[in-house]
């Protein structure tokens, strides 16, 4: 297991490596028309890929090589599949279809939308490659369509499939959604620091060591999840009906806080999955001593207009603690009391976040890379940008059951997915990798992987 300093940080060995072996691409404008290359055509709506199915373009969740989602754009404005020669993401009638390059339904006169985002329209006309609007309590069609598409449904992101990256800068400067932290999935689903799940669905813990000692091997982000019971916010897994000695949230804070004050150039990130009223929660945190000292608080730093902080500055204010929530702010509003008035984050406010299942604990895994923000109420893409402000990006890589051996060969793979499937899907790198059994299959290599570059 790499040390603590080596999760977050590269030597100046390490980086001056870095920028001989990921030497960046000649620059180019964020908006001209992009060199021929390799690309995926990545909706700006959903951040869905366009996809060859059987003839038919469709949007679908990215999955790197996979499912005939690479397109090849040449000079002449057309985009061939990179699976099937000779055939080219094209349209016939008012439908986007794959064609033969050599025809005139394949070319495509591509113009810049602005913000890095383009256009593809046929040629001589006003009709567009375009998603189709979203129909009540659905998502979006999958089907693409060609025709007066307007605004963001005809807008769509140009990906490389080979990523131009750039060297990590100096550790003093780099912010914090340029860094990658290991991250335990279910941290508390353990065995070691209480019970988290009833009989025989303990059997199948999502790690193997306490907090504590997941703090002392480098794991830097924590996902609980908390119930409400008598007791206050408890962590359980599901329900904590007959949970035998489960851990009070407040306890696992207090165990992060306290690491902190013994570690000060450390940085921790709490995820809850979050099943309690806020005014529950606010009391449970109010038990831990010294919160205040270290949480941090983005809204009020100004993270949205400016960006993302420095590490060094995180050390040198203190406050090196984030807490996000998955609850809802509407429904907290109604309530009469949001989660971010004692300093936890609404996570779909501040992060994407992919889908979160491989599949099942055993058998093929799924690698597509979608968000898990995508259905008929919301859609948050991993393609998510604001002026001056990049989400943090959670990257899950887990199954639905926690099996060792399973997740210690999927923990083995995490690089190459997190490089090739879920960094193009999102077009930024992953800031947490969310792993089961973080330590098997050392899954601390592909962060101290992704620690020697940025990107985009």
């Amino acid at each position: 297991m790499r040390t603590p300093h080596a999760l977050l940080g590269t030597s100046v060995a390490v980086a001056a490596l870095a920028a001989t072996v990921l030497a960046p691409a000649p620059a180019v404008s964020a908006d001209a028309v992009p060199p021929p290359g390799a690309y995926y055509v990545q909706s700006a709506v959903t951040g869905l890929n366009a996809a060859d199915s059987g003839g038919v373009i469709e949007q679908h969740g990215p999955r790197g090589n996979e499912d005939r989602q690479q397109w090849r754009l040449g000079a002449d404005g057309t985009l061939e599949s990179a699976d099937a020669p000779g055939a080219c993401l094209g349209r016939a009638g008012d439908r986007a279809r794959t064609v033969p390059c050599d025809g005139p339904e394949a070319r495509w006169e591509i113009a810049s939308a602005g913000a890095d985002r383009f256009t593809l329209t046929v040629p001589g006309t006003d009709r567009r490659l375009t998603l189709a609007p979203k129909p009540s309590g659905a998502t979006h069609p999958a089907p693409l369509d060609v025709g007066p598409g307007a605004g963001d449904l005809a807008a769509w992101y140009l990906t490389p499939v080979g990523p131009v990256t750039r060297p990590m800068p100096p550790e003093s400067l780099r912010t914090l959604d340029q860094v990658t932290f290991l991250t335990a999935h279910n941290a508390y689903a353990n065995g070691v620091d209480g019970g988290f799940a009833p009989p025989f669905v303990d059997l199948f813990p999502n790690q193997t060591r306490g907090i504590q000692q997941q703090l002392a091997d480098g794991v830097r982000g924590f996902m609980l999840d908390i119930h409400q019971t008598p007791d206050g916010a408890i962590l359980c897994h599901n329900s904590c009906t007959l949970v035998r000695r489960p851990v009070a949230l407040w306890v696992d804070v207090q165990r992060i806080v306290d690491f902190l004050r013994a570690r000060p150039d450390q940085v921790v990130t709490v995820f809850l999955e979050d099943y309690v009223d806020p005014g529950v929660l606010r009391s449970e945190l109010a038990r831990v001593q010294g919160l205040s000292d270290v949480l941090y608080r983005p809204d009020r730093a100004g993270v949205r207009e400016n960006g993302w902080p420095t590490l060094a500055e995180l050390t040198a204010s203190g406050k090196r603690l984030l807490i996000f929530s998955d609850h809802g702010r509407a429904a907290d509003e109604a309530a009469g009391l949001t989660r971010d008035t004692f300093g936890v984050m609404y996570q779909r406010e501040w992060t994407v976040e992919n889908y979160w299942s491989m599949g099942s604990g055993l058998g093929a895994s799924d690698w597509s890379c979608y968000s898990r923000w995508y259905d008929a109420g919301s859609n948050v893409p991993l393609t998510r940008t604001e002026p001056g402000f990049r989400p943090l990006f959670v990257m899950n890589h887990f199954r639905d059951t926690a099996i060792a051996s399973t997740a210690g060969t999927d923990n083995s793979k995490l690089g190459d997915r997190a490089r090739r499937f879920c960094q193009p899907a999102a077009r930024k790198k992953p800031n947490y990798l969310a792993v089961d059994h973080y330590d098997l299959g050392n899954p601390a290599a592909a962060v101290a992987d992704l620690n020697t570059y940025t990107y985009p």
